[in-house]
């Protein structure tokens, strides 16, 4: 029974509908031990049927079978495994990989067998030795001459030990010693068992071998038996073909990355600026976010929110805008924002609410310190626990009646040693409401026992409420308190409290406008937050341009390395090896660009912080490892999108077109 035999094969190519015979009924067997030569003109089909033989062309009629068995050219999968273990290619112009080493492009066929990574080098350097090459396994392609490239192609094709070693015009680019010494190569080969079969347009290399097919307009018309077979020994011990290795592709994708440097490395670095850029921008809106937060926090306890009476009929309105309206109907109906001792009650009574300070809250005040006078508008309000100590930078806050807190701006500006005015008298006047509306002055002399850094926008003088309470009675005004602070010890109460209280109903319409820190600070942090995301999100334009710069690159990488997809393909990889290969290129890039990017943003952060900390006192750059994540995320996203298209264009190319590109 005969190795590999081939019946009635037919083939025709079309160009619209005219059908162009190439294989007019080829009826071949072949043996193990045979060094068969294919000889004829060009154009006579012998390439054709060489593509048939080794796997490539699935187009056809007619049967093959290897070894008693019929191989099913319709099923892509049986011929990747045919190919890896059954199937050695020699080509005319080498198709050796550029960007390996010679030891590595011999490495590239023995990934597809079972042998460890120990064992493969040490078969493919036996294997260079072999063909004379021990002096030159560490050199690249490029660096060997026509005949020492063959050397390596017959290596390589030795590699997964073969049954059938087809060979395409092997010497057709060499001189004549080079070519002698391939031939014998060859008849060695065939020595050991194998079978090889030569394409060839030489009567010379044809007269080598033991057996002679001549072909002729897709026909054999000619054969001629030259010697005797040669024995094949009657056991081997086989290497074990699989699929590559995920690990194999992946080196791969590396050594070309490394292979081209200067232009992998303006895209990574293009890459590494968007990921830089992004990094920053999202930390930098973490540290103001931070900084606002701890500058609130610093002049005002979370803990204390502030409860306004509602006066509007807005059923859609927040909390913000509700307080926004009564500090406005304040100028003209004073009496609509005061707050009832019944709804004081209604408040004291929701959950978690330990204990209400009630306050006052004025406009249009003037203080008066010697000759010196504040500002027009200029506000008083009564002192209560939302603020920190931290905001006395003088002094203490004020505990009897008759005691008040002034803003350091102005006691700089009533004297230049400003701490000197605490304990000293200071007069003041605003204007308070009757119950009729109608405006009272009120006018009032208190000790300053504290001096603020600006209280609320710098502009606020604080009173204790017995105070304030004491002169609205001396002038005929309202006495009742137009704002509440509300004491809640549980801080992870304050927001539900907060809630409870807005929910409180009068009238058929929300009672009061309970505002807390938190909830001012939630709103400054969405607008931060937003502002930080825009500004990330000009930065990821550098992150579009780069996927550009990938998508061209991977399309030219596959224009490139054309031939060298049809070798891994008519080695034995698969449709989905030769897509991984340039998707985790991509990968790579946008791996190592997410890299290089986090290092430098984190060196950015380093260098802001100690920049600014001596001004701020606070690190203003606060980069999250979830912003880190999201960044290495969106990297690898941009990189793999940027390789779909190409890296399926690569997959899907005929193996015998790629391997005929220029």
């Amino acid at each position: 029974m005969a190795f590999l035999k081939l019946t009635d094969i037919h083939k025709s190519y079309f160009l619209g509908k005219d059908e162009f015979p190439v294989l007019k009924g080829i009826d071949l067997s072949f043996e193990k031990g045979e060094f068969v030569s294919i000889l004829g003109e060009s154009g006579g089909g012998k390439s054709t049927l060489m593509n048939i033989i080794g796997g490539l062309d699935r187009n056809f009629e007619g049967t093959v079978e290897v070894n008693g068995e019929k191989l099913d050219h319709k099923q892509e999968k049986k011929l990747d495994v045919y190919r890896r273990q059954t199937i050695g290619y020699i080509f005319q112009s080498f198709n050796l990989i550029n960007y390996q080493t010679n030891l590595e492009n011999v490495e590239t066929s023995l990934n597809m067998t079972t042998l460890s990574a120990s064992q493969r080098k040490q078969r493919a350097t036996e294997l260079l030795k072999k063909v004379g090459l021990a002096e030159h396994i560490h050199k690249y392609p490029s660096q060997l001459s026509g005949g020492q490239k063959q050397r390596v192609a017959i290596a390589r094709a030795l590699a997964a030990d073969p049954d059938v070693m087809i060979a395409d015009e092997p010497t057709g680019a060499l001189d004549s010693v080079n070519t002698k010494e391939v031939l014998e190569l060859l008849e060695q080969i065939a020595q050991e068992g194998k079978l090889v079969i030569v394409v060839t347009h030489s009567q010379a290399v044809a007269d080598y071998g033991t057996r002679i097919l001549h072909m002729a307009d897709g026909k054999i018309d000619e054969e001629k038996n030259l010697k005797p077979r040669f024995e094949t020994p009657a056991t081997t011990d086989r290497l074990t073909s699989k699929p590559l290795s995920q690990g194999s592709v992946w080196d791969m994708a590396f050594d070309h990355l490394k292979f081209k440097k200067l232009q992998n490395f303006l895209i990574i670095l293009g890459s590494a600026i968007g990921v830089f850029s992004v990094i920053l921008f999202l930390g930098l809106g973490n540290g103001i976010k931070g900084y606002i937060n701890d500058q609130v926090n610093s002049l005002a306890n979370p803990n204390y929110p502030t409860v306004l009476k509602n006066t509007t009929d807005s059923k859609d309105a927040t909390a913000t805008e509700r307080a926004q309206a009564t500090t406005q109907a304040a100028a003209t109906d004073y009496n609509s924002t005061t707050i009832s001792d019944k709804l004081i009650k209604k408040i004291n009574q929701v959950k978690h609410v330990d204990k209400v300070y009630k306050g006052y809250h004025f406009n249009g005040a003037v203080f008066k310190y010697g000759n010196v006078q504040s500002q027009a508008g200029t506000q008083i309000q009564t002192w209560t626990p939302i603020y920190a100590d931290k905001v006395i930078k003088a002094g203490r806050k004020p505990k009897a009646s008759n005691e008040i807190v002034i803003d350091k701006a102005f006691a700089k500006k009533a004297n230049t040693n400003w701490k000197s005015l605490l304990n000293k008298n200071i007069t003041y006047t605003y204007v308070a409401y009757n119950a009729q509306n109608q405006p009272v002055p009120v006018t009032s002399t208190m000790k300053i026992v504290g001096i603020t850094d600006g209280g609320q926008s710098g502009t606020i003088f604080a009173a204790t409420t017995a105070g304030v309470k004491k002169d609205l009675t001396k002038a005929n005004a309202v006495t009742t308190a137009n704002f509440l602070t509300l004491s809640i010890k549980d801080t992870r109460e304050i927001q539900s409290t907060v809630d409870a209280v807005n929910n409180l109903k009068e009238n058929g319409k929300q009672a009061v406008a309970a505002i807390s820190v938190g909830s001012v600070l939630k709103t400054i942090n969405t607008i931060t937050s937003l502002a930080s995301y825009v500004l990330a999100a000009i930065a990821g334009i550098s992150l579009f341009v780069s996927a550009i710069m990938i998508i061209v690159t991977t399309y030219m990488s596959v224009s490139e390395r054309t031939k060298e997809i049809g070798v891994l393909r008519a080695l034995g990889a698969r449709s989905k090896d030769i897509r991984g290969l340039f998707t985790n290129e991509a990968l790579l890039m946008g791996i190592i660009s997410a890299i290089f990017g986090i290092a430098v943003a984190y060196l950015a952060q380093f260098a802001m912080n100690a920049a600014l900390y001596g001004l701020i006192k606070f690190n203003i750059v606060q980069v999250s490892v979830g912003n880190v994540i999201f960044a290495v995320v969106i990297s690898l996203i941009i990189a793999l999108i940027a390789s779909f298209v190409p890296s399926r264009k690569a997959a899907k190319l005929n193996t015998i077109d790629a391997l005929a590109a220029d």
